[in-house]
């Protein structure tokens, strides 16, 4: 198997070699996720102080729409707010998943990819300059290149959390 970033004929070439890593670690997300029960889904670690793989699948989709959106120019709309969820609750913490399945969960996730795969085909090389407020007060300014390599390594910086979350659930 060769493996390579080099995105859609459709794409200016940094746009593209930026989404092929996002779509590149989504699929191993798919990898590490894969057979999970819904108990394995929802498990918080010892004493119930981690977030669930659920939760961090959630925060990852929704952070991705965000940036989705923010490439796109438009606010997120009332009605991708109620389908997808706040980015944090009123405890400054992820929302609660619980009993979402994984298809359910991947299966928005993938609604979420194809809405920035949308998003990358209007951009060119140039455009990636572009500066963007995000954070949770948008109170940080980012270019786009910088979201779309963020969402590539925030999949990624997050697997590891899955992956230890798997690791205890299995030893208890």
């Amino acid at each position: 198997m060769l493996y390579d970033l080099k995105g859609e004929n459709s794409m200016s070439p940094i746009v593209g070699m930026l989404h092929s890593a996002v779509i590149e670690n989504n699929q191993r997300l798919w990898l590490i996720t894969d057979g999970m029960s819904q108990e394995e889904l929802d498990y918080k670690g010892n004493n119930h102080r981690f977030n669930s793989t659920a939760q961090l699948i959630k925060h990852l989709m929704v952070v991705d729409l965000n940036w989705a959106c923010r490439i796109k120019g438009e606010p997120l709309s009332v009605s991708l707010k109620e389908r997808y969820g706040p980015m944090i609750d009123q405890n400054n913490e992820l929302p609660m998943v619980k009993e979402v399945c994984l298809k359910s969960l991947m299966s928005n996730y993938d609604d979420v990819l194809a809405m920035l795969k949308d998003a990358c085909l209007s951009l060119t090389d140039d455009d990636l300059v572009k500066v963007v407020t995000f954070g949770h007060n948008n109170e940080k300014q980012a270019t786009l290149r910088w979201g779309l390599w963020h969402i590539a390594d925030h999949c990624r910086y997050h697997q590891a959390h899955i992956n230890q979350l798997r690791k205890w659930y299995r030893e208890a």
